[in-house]
Parts: C-alpha cells; sequence; structure tokens
C-alpha cells in the first residue's frame, strides 16, 4: 500500500491523501462518516482514473482513516473545513466532486463555499442534514437525555463498532443544513440512489433533488442497491455518470 501524502491544516491537524497527476478537472472523491479513503468506491475511482489519464484526489476527513485525530472530536463543521483546505491548497483549477454519503452533504457545503471552482457533482447516496434529520429526530427520550447529561449516545452500526455521537456533532450539523432552502448546483450534477439503502431513504434523494436548482441534473434510483454501493455493477454506473459529466465539462 502506497503511503499517503499529508497536509498540515493547522492546530495539529494533518490530513491524508492521495493525489494521482493528469487532466482536469481533478475529480475529487469525498467519503463518508466514518469511512476513509481505502474504501472499495474510492480505490476504484483511483484505478479508473489512472487509466483514463484523469487527475484525482482522495483523502481523509480528520479523525478518519491514515489522518490526525480522533473521530469523536470532529464535526460537520470540522470535515467541511478539511475538504475546503485539501481542495484549496492540494489542488488547482476546476474540480468534479464525487461525494459518498455524508460526502454528499460536504460536497454540497464545498459548492457554496468553492462555486467558482466545481465544475460538475456526482452523489452515492447522499445524506445532507443526517445529523438533525436522521439521527435527532430518531433519537428516542432516553438517548436525548444521554446526550444531554454526558455529552455522546452510541448507535448500533451494520458496519463494525458502534457510533458514537457526540452532542457537538449534532449541535454544530444545524450550523450547516443545506436542505432547509433553495439549493443552487449551475452545472451537471447525478444523484445516485440505490432503492435497498437501508441508511439513507428514498424520501432524502427526492427532497434533494427538489430543494436543488439547476439546469441539468438527473437523479437515478439502481434497483436492489445498498448503501455501499460497491459492487461491480453499481461501480460501472458510478464511472459511467462521472465520465457523462466530464464529457460536458471537460
Amino acid at each position: 500500500m502506497a503511503q499517503p501524502d499529508y497536509l498540515d491544516a493547522g492546530h495539529g491537524r494533518r490530513i491524508a491523501f492521495h493525489r494521482t497527476e493528469g487532466k482536469g478537472p481533478t475529480v475529487v472523491f469525498l467519503g463518508g462518516f466514518k469511512s476513509d479513503m481505502e474504501g472499495t468506491k474510492a480505490i476504484h475511482l483511483e484505478a479508473w482514473a489512472r487509466a483514463r489519464g484523469q487527475a484525482f484526489l482522495r483523502f481523509d476527513y480528520t479523525g478518519h482513516g491514515q489522518s490526525s485525530g480522533a473521530f469523536t472530536d470532529g464535526c460537520i463543521g470540522d470535515w467541511a473545513a478539511d475538504a475546503e483546505t485539501i481542495l484549496t491548497e492540494a489542488v488547482d483549477g476546476p474540480l468534479l466532486l464525487v461525494g459518498s454519503s455524508m460526502g454528499g452533504w460536504i460536497s454540497l457545503l464545498m459548492t457554496k463555499r468553492l462555486p467558482e471552482r466545481i465544475a460538475g457533482l456526482v452523489t452515492i447516496a447522499a445524506a445532507p442534514d443526517f445529523t438533525e434529520d436522521s439521527m435527532w429526530a430518531g433519537f428516542d427520550q432516553a438517548q436525548r437525555l444521554a446526550l444531554d447529561m454526558v455529552d455522546q449516545v452510541a448507535l448500533p452500526s451494520e458496519y463494525g463498532e458502534p457510533y458514537i455521537i457526540t452532542r457537538r456533532l449534532i449541535e454544530d450539523g444545524r450550523d450547516h443544513l443545506v436542505l432547509r432552502d433553495p439549493l443552487p448546483l449551475p452545472f451537471p450534477v447525478r444523484f445516485l440512489q440505490g432503492t435497498a439503502d437501508a441508511d439513507v431513504t428514498r424520501e432524502t434523494a427526492l427532497r434533494l433533488l427538489d430543494r436543488a436548482e439547476g439546469p441539468d441534473m438527473h437523479l437515478e434510483f439502481v434497483k436492489g442497491a445498498d448503501h455501499r454501493f460497491s459492487d461491480g455493477a453499481c461501480l460501472a454506473i458510478l464511472t459511467d455518470r462521472i465520465e457523462e459529466v466530464l464529457d460536458l465539462v471537460a
């Protein structure tokens, strides 16, 4: 396994990343909640980019993977700051963002912060506002009390050990909600959503489509695909949609 490069983001924060040189726009993979840049989709896209001669970047938010920090210390604002830092300091020129789950939310925040650089957007099971609309909305009275009294609550996970959800994560998430107002996306956009996704609902995908405004926008439901969206058929769809957007903006 190749060793990552590191970017010093200040205050002791180090962001691990892998960059592949090639033609622009740079395709950037933004991973999900408690995932890392060694996942199936990120590695698949890196191999695809090298074969195509396409510039590509994958990275770990702080508290994830090989970057510094503890996961439980982070929040949406921190991880959005990580993304903005890596996009500003590690790559130049136009960007095609590929956001998976939470990475879809972070990508949408980047379209607000770096609007002049975003050439296109592809999301997989985008989960904007999930800290409020999924986590907080789904907490029972005991969980909300635990969050208030001990600042955290444990949620079961199908991907391994329980998720420790902190009060800071929930409260900070409210400062970064994107589905409460119109969401201008003035570039080609492809939203991908599996019908068997147990983590992000079809209603979330439809709500995102309803809030988003742009001249070239498609939502595609993939029958039987789960939240991982990582089998061979799903990966082929993902690269097809990225290539479709690249053909429009290159």
